[in-house]
């Protein structure tokens, strides 16, 4: 007689857990143990949410009600405010929906669109196994080292072509995770053509806008705009990844799928958290204090980043200078070439070889969908109390760099855990 998991739909039964979360997870429950882990895994910002917020959440506390499933009209002008003011874009509350995450956006948004996932690798994680779960079709473009990992318009116009026209939905993350780096204006405005020509629909994922670490962020939106649609939330710029709180902003021309988005909201998860929406208004009206908070941490990560990229540069690995965020994607291949000893597998082995010989855990590039036999991984470069990083820097005059020592000083378990791979690297040169 058959069991009850016996029906479970097979699409549920071989999804794993998301690769970065459960190592993160795994390593956490090690480091509680007692473990001296250096936990460079899970992309979440070492910075306290500002305090403006947090008292607002405090306030808001009693808030018991149903928000609309929209999200809070507040909010959401707020939200449209701010990317008109940030992307020069022309956007309503109108356009906005607010859900608990972007993460749950997006899979209502495959859920809702019937076309094919169009993906750069290495990508964010969660998109193609939420397409999977869906029945939807992947077409994914391999970046390559030598781009900085970035999807370049010859790549994706090849892509498009060599396959009859269907709709397609392109998810663009940038900067990016796990990357770290971002495109410029006229790359974006390339990809943005190309977009345009074979109607693609454009999920334009800007979690990590605001922590472009030169304030220079930009967004394909402003080049394609009637196909474009929007991410953004408070995970990763203030440091809210718990409070999860994420946002789309839709063109005009996207309107049906907007309310097709609500529509299955309301039979899902019905509405976010009231009062996590009514601090998040606080974040995207901003501030003097909001600006400030964002200066010093873009410093603090500017500096800290390119740190991490020479160091590991210096010792053999490929990897590019990140651009914004606080992930440097490393290649760790041609370091490996010139090592004697073990030969790796693919990156899964190697991350294992890492955390068992250095205890430095780092994300491998499979999980990113890069190939199996790639001896890449992501290395999130938060291991460090960001409060007290944050009261540090603050007391540095504007124009002044914030150098090595202060890093040593003030991110040592990130500095010391990249030492850590330079010396393991090191010492198995020929």
């Amino acid at each position: 007689m058959p069991k009850l998991s016996d029906f479970l739909d097979p699409r549920a039964a071989g999804l794993a857990r998301s690769s970065a979360l459960a190592l993160s997870e795994h390593v956490e429950a090690r480091r509680e143990a007692g473990e001296p882990i250096s936990k460079l895994t899970l992309g979440q910002s070492p910075f306290p949410v500002p305090e403006r917020m947090v008292a607002a959440l405090r306030d808001a506390a009693g808030a018991k009600d149903y928000a609309p499933t929209q999200g809070l009209p507040a909010l959401r002008k707020a939200v449209a405010e701010h990317v008109e003011k940030r992307l020069d874009i022309d956007r309503t509350a109108d356009d906005v929906v607010i859900g608990p995450g972007s993460k749950e956006l997006l899979f209502l948004l495959q859920l809702v669109f019937q076309g094919d996932l169009v993906v750069p690798t290495p990508t964010w994680g969660s998109c193609v196994p939420q397409a999977t779960l869906l029945g939807r079709r992947v077409l994914s473009i391999q970046a390559k080292p030598e781009d900085g990992f970035l999807l370049r318009p010859a790549m994706l116009e090849q892509a498009l072509a060599s396959e009859p026209p269907r709709p397609r939905l392109l998810v663009l993350n940038y900067p990016g995770n796990p990357t770290g780096l971002t495109y410029r204006p006229d790359e974006l405005r390339e990809l943005a053509q190309i977009a345009q020509r074979h109607e693609l629909l454009v999920l334009s994922d800007e979690v990590y806008g605001e922590l472009h670490h030169k304030g220079q962020h930009a967004s394909v939106a402003r080049y394609y705009p009637e196909g474009t649609i929007v991410s953004t939330g408070l995970s990763k710029w203030v440091g809210a990844g718990g409070w999860r709180l994420g946002c789309f902003v839709f063109p005009d021309q996207l309107r049906p799928i907007l309310e097709a988005v609500v529509s299955v909201a309301s039979e899902t998860f019905s509405s976010t958290s009231m009062p996590i929406q009514r601090a998040a208004i606080v974040a995207f009206e901003g501030g003097e204090d909001i600006e400030r908070y964002l200066f010093q941490v873009r410093r603090v990560l500017s500096a800290l980043g390119r740190f991490t990229a020479r160091r590991l540069q210096s010792y053999g690995v490929r990897c590019a200078q990140p651009t914004g965020g606080f992930y440097v994607f490393a290649d760790f291949g041609p370091a490996i070439a010139q090592s004697m000893g073990t030969v790796y597998e693919g990156s899964a082995a190697l991350c294992a070889r890492l955390l068992h010989d250095t205890r430095v855990a780092l994300v491998p590039g499979v999980a990113f969908g890069r190939p199996r036999e790639e001896l890449s991984a992501r290395l999130a470069y938060v291991d460090f109390d960001g409060a007290r990083a944050l009261a540090a820097v603050g007391v540095i005059p504007k124009e002044q760099p914030v150098d090595e020592t202060f890093l040593r000083r003030h991110c040592a378990p990130t500095v010391d855990a990249v030492e850590r791979l330079g010396q393991w690297l090191d010492s198995r040169r020929r």
